[in-house]
């Protein structure tokens, strides 16, 4: 809570006790990281780089990049996705990625830079200015979710009704455990409808206002972490991964209707994670060296919003809340199931990486495969992102991803396609992966499509690189091909 047990805990120690327990459940050692990446927004007062204080402090070694990024509510969320990047573009092997923040130590502020001849001075609250005002229209966050209350004519007592239904679940959630602290001082347990009526809005008081403290987020501090690695670097230490991170997104909005960001921001993740058929078919497959090749664009086959399992949306209002769920259509039976930042408070750099975290042990725990995590951002904003925790993404045995390079390494990150009969060939490569995908246009081809690749295999290419490959209906033929760095 704003001013809680956790308010006179330096940031860097926030960060710092996240961080070493992350690497602890990992099985990583300090020195094995290759970046670290936090979210962090109140950066006032807290000294030069307060991630790279929390990475040495954590007892990762002077000689590894430590940095935070500011994005306001998504800068936890955007910390994992430079991270995803990082590792992608081979810049990085192990990357810590999270998000941190002190509400309660965010200092007053005043400019004496050229003296006070005379008069008062007047403080200024940093954690406002910087963290929860609009620096386009001057206006309180709580504003645009009023403006958000009356476009989408979200009610008081719908607002109210959500609002309790966030501090129930958690609440709920909490007595199922596991929870390993001892106390969260800042759910309301017992919370209902005609308590949560009866407090008063306070950014409209005109009558007309419909955002009170009870149906908006918390002022909180707090601190969460992630650990990111490719899957051939997993599984080479023993490690099943617990999700994938299949896309992301980020869009810009109206700021005065900020709250509605996660709407286009989804839409947008959603269609860009890629979608596998059904596994009917594996082969054995090398690269043919003579393959004439040129720059093209892979079109892909994303994801629908009935398919997607659970959805964590960051709570900033219950009035921006039930607005996105509302304009996308989801069932609020796979929102925020237990509970959200109206219920567990809302520390802004911290904030996104904790949905995402809290969203991937929802998915363990139910046997949810797809999951959306996804905020609004002051500003004008919103992110999203699209982790994959599909079992059999991850249980292959770690032979399947050995073998030596299909590819030379001054290739590796081209996109190349090639002309073949009467179908299309792409291979696209990532950092520790290697994409192949045919597309046919008959049943009659795609049978012909397997005998070629098994002639190729026949060829003497190399049996050193082995792939899982799927087939459907004689439409689509893809597979996936992953090598050790």
């Amino acid at each position: 809570s704003f001013n809680g047990v956790l308010s006179g805990v330096p940031l860097s120690e926030l960060g710092s006790t996240v961080i070493r327990e992350v690497l602890r459940r990992a099985h990583v050692e300090p020195q094995e990281v290759s970046e670290v990446i936090m979210g962090h927004v109140l950066t006032a007062g807290h000294g030069q780089n307060p991630t790279r204080q929390a990475s040495v402090a954590a007892g990762i070694p002077y000689s590894v990049p430590a940095w935070s990024c500011q994005m306001v509510c998504g800068s936890g969320l955007k910390a994992v996705w430079l991270g995803v990047q990082a590792i992608r573009t081979g810049e990085a092997a192990v990357v810590v990625a999270g998000g941190m923040e002190s509400m309660s130590r965010a200092p007053h502020l005043i400019h004496m830079r050229s003296g006070m001849k005379m008069g008062d001075a007047t403080l200024q609250d940093s954690m406002l200015c910087d963290g929860l005002t609009d620096a386009f229209h001057n206006c309180h966050m709580g504003i645009t979710a009023e403006n958000v209350a009356k476009q989408w004519a979200v009610s008081r007592e719908d607002q109210d009704r959500f609002a309790v239904l966030s501090q129930n679940q958690t609440e709920a959630a909490q007595k199922a455990g596991p929870v390993e602290v001892k106390a969260d001082e800042f759910p309301r347990h017992g919370s209902n409808l005609d308590a949560m009526s009866k407090l008063k809005p306070c950014f409209l008081k005109d009558g007309s206002g419909t955002v009170t403290p009870g149906n908006a987020s918390g002022v909180n501090d707090g601190a969460a972490a992630t650990v990111l690695m490719t899957m051939s670097e997993a599984h080479r230490r023993g490690l099943k991964p617990m999700v994938r991170i299949t896309s992301w997104a980020q869009v810009g909005i109206d700021p005065t209707i900020m709250g509605t960001g996660p709407i286009p921001a989804i839409r947008k993740a959603v269609s860009r994670a890629p979608y596998p058929p059904q596994s009917s078919l594996l082969w054995t497959l090398n690269l043919l060296p003579r393959v004439t090749s040129s720059v093209c664009q892979v079109e892909k086959s994303g994801w629908h919003l009935e398919q997607v399992d659970l959805f964590e949306i960051n709570e900033a209002f219950a009035a921006q809340s039930l607005a996105v769920v509302r304009e996308l259509g989801l069932s609020p039976d796979k929102v925020n199931i237990s509970g959200g930042a109206i219920s567990l408070g809302h520390p802004i750099g911290m904030s996104g990486c904790r949905v995402l975290v809290t969203l991937v042990h929802a998915l363990q725990r139910t046997g949810g495969k797809r999951g959306v995590a996804a905020l609004c951002i002051g500003g004008g904003m919103g992110v999203a992102i699209a982790p994959d925790c599909t079992a059999s993404l991850y249980d292959a045995p770690p032979s399947f991803f050995s073998g030596k390079s299909l590819m030379r390494s001054s290739m590796r990150r081209m996109v190349m396609a090639a002309s073949v009969a009467n179908f299309r060939l792409f291979v696209f490569t990532r950092v520790g992966s290697v994409h192949l995908c045919l597309v046919v246009k008959s049943p009659q081809l795609g049978h012909q499509v397997c005998g070629i690749l098994s002639s190729v295999h026949r060829q003497g290419f190399g049996d050193d690189q082995q792939g899982a490959g799927e087939f459907s209906d004689g439409q689509l033929l893809a597979g996936a091909l992953r090598e050790e760095r």
